[in-house]
């Protein structure tokens, strides 16, 4: 029951900028072994994705503004269509970064906001890239996710410094007043980060260890 639990909880991701379509197919092949929730993927492979995945319950996910949120808004919008319209049912996107550390506040809410009301109800996460944030921003991005409607905060693109612990995911928990969720992501790469993050509160786990993971669950 455990090792069903937590394989619900991953998104098995491969977003890396080399990824060939053999790759794609054996993570597909992974995902389907071990029920994960999904797979996360660049928007160029969701096609080859849909094929693979299109008769299973296994998600496809894929990115927007993808890794530094710097994107103008309209690039994005289009990104999220492309990407729904092609095969993906879930969207992790980046916030503009810059803009919110500019405090910019007004602008970041509304660009999430429009991401929502244009995914006609698919998944939206918001990726804050916590591991550049202090404390106080960490609460305050968490708050503008929740505030601008998307259905997650993810901790991590990845490709920074640093990625998902539990203390961030406590302090999301406790900034969070809705249902919205918490995905962890960045470096999560073994069972003992898994079991530390979901009890902390994330709901939602995306890594490129998850056979690593699911296999020291069955040596247990």
């Amino acid at each position: 029951m455990r090792k069903k639990i937590i394989a619900s909880c991953i998104d098995h991701t491969l977003l890396k900028p080399d990824v060939s379509f053999s790759q794609i197919n054996q993570l597909c092949q992974e995902a389907q072994t071990y029920d994960f929730h999904s797979v996360c993927v660049n928007p160029s492979l969701i096609n080859e994705t849909y094929k693979q995945l299109k008769s299973t319950p296994v998600k496809i996910c894929s990115v927007v503004g993808f890794p530094l949120g710097a994107n103008i808004s309209t690039s994005k919008l289009m990104e999220i269509e492309t990407c729904l319209n092609v095969g993906a049912s879930e969207i992790d996107m980046v916030m503009n970064i810059g803009y919110f550390k500019d405090k910019k506040y007004k602008f970041v809410s509304e660009e999430i906001s429009s991401m929502v009301d244009n995914a006609n109800g698919k998944i939206i996460k918001v990726i804050i890239e916590a591991g550049l944030l202090n404390k106080e921003e960490i609460i305050t991005a968490s708050q503008l996710v929740e505030d601008s409607g998307a259905h997650f905060v993810k901790t991590s693109t990845g490709f920074s410094d640093f990625g998902a612990s539990p203390e961030i995911i406590e302090t999301i928990k406790s900034t969070l007043k809705s249902d919205t969720k918490i995905k962890a992501s960045g470096g999560i790469k073994n069972l003992n980060q898994v079991e530390k993050l979901i009890d902390a509160g994330a709901d939602r786990i995306g890594s490129s260890s998850g056979i690593i993971i699911m296999k020291e669950l069955t040596d247990k």
